[in-house]
């Protein structure tokens, strides 16, 4: 079972990452995925906007 609790272990798994992915595959995938959570967030942020101007006003009193 690989147990990675010691700090020696993750900087050895960083190295491999590295040497494997290459920096400029890494700056590219941490950049495609900090604009898939920046959409994710402008589209929460409009949905909830949205939803509060879709709905519609209290009925007025038709006398």
């Amino acid at each position: 079972m690989l147990g990675l609790n010691s700090f020696s272990h993750w900087i050895v798994l960083l190295a491999l990452v590295l040497l494997l992915f290459g920096t400029g595959r890494l700056r590219n995938a941490g950049r495609d995925l900090g604009g898939a959570i920046a959409g994710f967030r402008r589209g929460l942020k409009s949905d909830a906007s949205g939803d509060a101007a879709e709905q519609p006003a209290s009925p007025k009193d038709p006398r």
